[in-house]
């Protein structure tokens, strides 16, 4: 397997599999807190959510938003699912 050499370290994909997965847990911890659910059953829901599969999607640019905005997002997604 080639080894890269990345300059700027945040570039690397590993180093950004583990922003990802800090920002998903984050997130997490705002819904738990919202919706006054157990934080196991917050990263559950999300990972399964729409709105988890646009953040991981560069193409959409949800990425580029802050925690409190996808974790808004994610709860008008559960609104309009009911």
């Amino acid at each position: 397997m080639e080894q890269k050499s990345y300059n700027i370290p945040t570039q690397s994909p590993v180093i950004q599999e583990i922003i990802m997965s800090n920002r998903i847990g984050a997130i997490a911890m705002i819904l738990s807190k919202q919706l006054g659910i157990d934080c196991v059953k917050s990263l559950k829901l999300f990972y399964e959510s729409e709105t988890c599969r646009r953040l991981h999607n560069k193409s959409t640019g949800l990425y580029l938003y802050g925690d409190l905005y996808v974790a808004d997002e994610f709860t008008r997604e559960m609104e309009n699912r009911q």
